[in-house]
């Protein structure tokens, strides 16, 4: 591109942390833990499968600010749980909260991204903005090691707004003392992270991990975290 660029935008989860794969562990072990094939549930599989469409209807609603951080976490137990037969709600709040205890202790993250990391904090000030809670994402950072690499972490609690929204990245540049010209966004989400980027102006990276097609407009794309050496 040739362009030079003073201040680098990370989103967190599903971009550098793996969240499907952490997440996926932390509820597997709590469906063990918690003995739900005891309670009626036939596997892990037959839980998951209804949890999945409940668990992103919910963050959709938790975008558009229609519902609270603490309503969706319960909710997408709770009402997993009541599709399947059990209208347990003290077992729902017990998932809910070993949930967010669970997930924030797992590590995995994308290959490269340790690398591209190291690589970049020494060139550019790094920066983190996510929508996730906000206890749970400062965890994550230092329970993985990646906290070192940023200089600052912007989350949607405190911005008061939610990616795509403009105003979150409004607040990332007035905090940061970054300007939509010399920034650039990365992230796996074309909607929330580069759209949103797109809309004031901020270039964007679209990390496409799993090689989805799309005809959506992104300054540059790569298929996996190394390439982004290549262009930074």
């Amino acid at each position: 591109m040739g362009k030079t660029y003073k201040h680098i935008f990370f989103d967190l989860d599903h971009t550098l942390w793996d969240f499907e794969r952490n997440a996926e562990e932390t509820k597997r072990e709590m469906f063990e833990t918690l003995k739900l094939q005891e309670r009626g549930i036939a596997s892990y599989e037959a839980f998951r499968e209804k949890y999945v469409d409940i668990n992103q209807a919910l963050w959709a609603l938790y975008r558009e600010d229609k519902i609270e951080k603490d309503d969706l976490n319960f909710r997408r137990f709770y009402d997993t749980l009541c599709l399947l037969g059990i209208d347990d709600r003290t077992l729902g709040q017990s998932m809910a909260d070993g949930f967010i205890e669970g997930i924030s202790s797992k590590t995995y993250l994308f290959p490269f991204a340790k690398e591209i990391l190291e690589y970049l904090h020494l060139k550019y000030p790094l920066h983190i903005i996510t929508n996730g809670f906000e206890e749970v994402q400062f965890s994550k950072l230092k329970n993985s090691g990646m906290d070192r690499y940023f200089t600052s972490v912007i989350t949607s609690e405190e911005a008061g707004s939610k990616k795509p929204d403009p105003e979150i990245f409004h607040y990332a540049l007035r905090k940061t003392g970054a300007v939509a010209d010399d920034s650039i966004m990365i992230g796996d989400d074309l909607e929330v992270d580069i759209a949103g980027a797109r809309v004031l102006g901020i270039d964007q990276i679209y990390v496409n991990h799993d090689r989805k097609k799309h005809s959506d407009p992104v300054t540059m794309e790569v298929f996996s975290l190394d390439k982004i050496m290549e262009l930074l």
